[in-house]
């Protein structure tokens, strides 16, 4: 990626179903997440193509991470995150990613709770 390219591209609130938690209750029903990303991407090519070929597809990386989300079943949403981020870098060559993952109502008053992390190299 060149030095001059600061490009991202974003995905806000993609909500999934999915086990997650460490309480006996937790681990017998379906939770919602939501997942916020921003992964670096030169958007340079497809602007210049208008072709999806040159750029990250997010309908493609929203679709991937609905199936691994709906079949996961972790205790902690750290150790979800990291997945996510892994299957980005891995997968869909993004050289930087910064992954939010939100577990709406699991604290009473606080409207959400989750973790941030980034990464990757940011460009």
């Amino acid at each position: 990626m060149n030095a001059q390219s600061h490009d991202i591209i974003y995905l806000t609130d993609l909500r999934v179903e999915t086990v997650i938690g460490i309480f006996d209750w937790e681990r017998r029903i379906r939770q919602t997440v939501s997942i916020d990303l921003e992964m670096a991407a030169d958007i340079r090519r497809a602007a210049a193509t208008d072709s999806i070929e040159d750029t990250l597809n997010y309908k493609a990386v929203a679709k991937r991470l609905i199936a691994f989300v709906e079949g996961s079943e972790f205790q902690l949403v750290e150790t979800l995150a990291e997945r996510i981020a892994q299957i980005l870098l891995e997968e869909f060559n993004v050289p930087w990613v910064r992954v939010r993952l939100n577990k709406r109502g699991a604290v009473r008053f606080a409207q959400d709770v989750g973790v941030i992390i980034e990464r990757g190299n940011r460009p």
